[in-house]
C-alpha cells in the first residue's frame, strides 16, 4: 500500500503540480508559524529562542496530527487523503515550471522571475549571475523539494514526509541570520540542517553517473555550507559552469548562459528519474522480504 500511495502521489504531482493554496498543507504550516511571528514582539535571545522553538514544535505536532488523522477515516478515503498529503510534501512539476520561467531573453523579465525563487537581492545581478541563481535554486531544491521528503517517507511513512516538509517550510520562513530571526528561527534552522544532512549527500550520489570523478572533486570543495552547497557543487561539476552566490560560495567553470538553465533542467529530470527508480525498487524489495 505504501508503494501504491507513492505511485499515485507521483502521478498526481506530474499531472497537476501544486494544489491550490487554500487546501495546501505547506501553506497551513506557514500560516501557523506566521501567527507566532507576527504576534510575538522580540524581547531577549532566550525568550525569542523559547517562543520560536515552541512555535516550531507546534507546527511539527500539527504535521504529525495530519498524518495520524487518517486512522479515523474510512479505508479508501484514507488512502485518497494519504496520496494527497504525500503529494503535498514534494514538488517535481512545479519546480520545473518556476525554473523554466527564468529563461527570458529580456533581462528585467528574467530578474523578476529569478527573484521569485531565490532569497537574495537580484536587482543588481548581471545576466550570468541571474542564470547561476536559477540553476543553483534548481539544484538545491532537488534535495529540499524531492529527495528529502521522499527519503523520510521511505523510512517513516507519511509522518516523516509531512514533518520534513513542515521543518523545511519553517526554515524558509524564519531560518534567517538577521536581527528578527537569529534566535526566533534558530531551532527550526538547525533542525532543517539536521534533517537535510543525509538527503543532500544522497542527491550528490545521484549526479555521479554523469561524471563521477568531477562530481566527487567538486563535492570535496563544497565546504561553504553544511548541506545546501552539496547539490549545487554537483550541478556545477556536471554542467561545467561556475555557480556563485557572492560572498558565500563559488564553484569554477565557464560562464552560465540561458542554454545552461535548459541543460540543467534535462539533468534534473534524469536525477529525479534515478531517485524515483530507487524508491520503486527499494519498496518492491522490501515488500518481497516482508512477505
Amino acid at each position: 500500500m505504501k508503494l501504491v500511495i507513492f505511485l499515485l502521489a507521483l502521478a498526481l504531482d506530474l499531472m497537476i503540480g501544486e494544489p491550490p493554496a487554500l487546501i495546501h498543507p505547506v501553506v497551513w504550516f506557514g500560516k501557523l508559524i506566521e501567527f507566532f511571528d507576527e504576534h510575538y514582539k522580540r524581547r531577549s535571545p532566550v525568550l525569542d529562542f523559547a517562543v520560536g522553538s515552541s512555535g516550531t514544535i507546534i507546527v511539527i505536532g500539527f504535521a504529525f496530527f495530519l498524518s495520524k488523522l487518517l486512522y479515523f477515516l474510512p479505508k479508501w478515503f484514507a488512502i485518497a487523503v494519504s496520496v494527497y498529503l504525500l503529494k503535498s510534501s514534494f514538488a517535481i512539476k512545479s519546480l520545473v515550471r518556476h525554473v523554466k520561467d527564468t529563461i527570458r531573453e529580456d533581462i528585467e523579465e528574467q530578474r523578476k522571475y529569478v527573484g521569485l525563487i531565490v532569497s537574495r537581492d537580484v536587482s543588481k545581478l548581471d545576466r550570468a549571475h541571474l542564470n547561476s541563481a536559477a540553476i543553483e535554486s534548481l539544484a538545491e531544491n532537488i534535495t529540499d523539494s524531492v529527495v528529502a521528503p521522499l527519503f523520510y517517507y521511505l523510512i517513516f511513512g507519511l509522518s516523516g514526509a509531512l514533518i520534513y516538509r513542515a521543518v523545511n517550510t519553517l526554515d524558509a520562513m524564519i531560518g534567517y541570520k538577521n536581527e528578527r530571526y537569529l534566535y526566533f528561527g534558530k531551532f527550526a534552522a538547525r533542525l532543517d540542517d539536521f534533517l537535510n544532512f543525509i538527503p543532500a549527500r544522497v542527491t550528490v550520489l545521484l549526479f555521479l553517473p554523469f561524471n563521477p570523478r568531477k562530481v566527487i572533486e567538486y563535492w570535496r570543495k563544497a565546504k561553504f555550507k553544511l548541506n545546501s552547497d552539496k547539490p549545487i557543487a554537483a550541478m556545477s561539476a556536471v554542467l561545467g559552469v561556475w555557480l556563485e552566490k557572492k560572498g558565500v560560495y563559488r564553484f569554477e567553470g565557464k560562464e552560465p548562459t540561458l542554454e545552461d538553465i535548459r541543460r540543467a533542467l534535462k539533468i534534473y529530470w534524469i536525477v529525479i528519474g534515478e531517485w524515483m527508480a530507487f524508491i520503486l525498487v527499494s519498496e518492491i524489495v522490501k515488500s518481497f522480504f516482508v512477505q
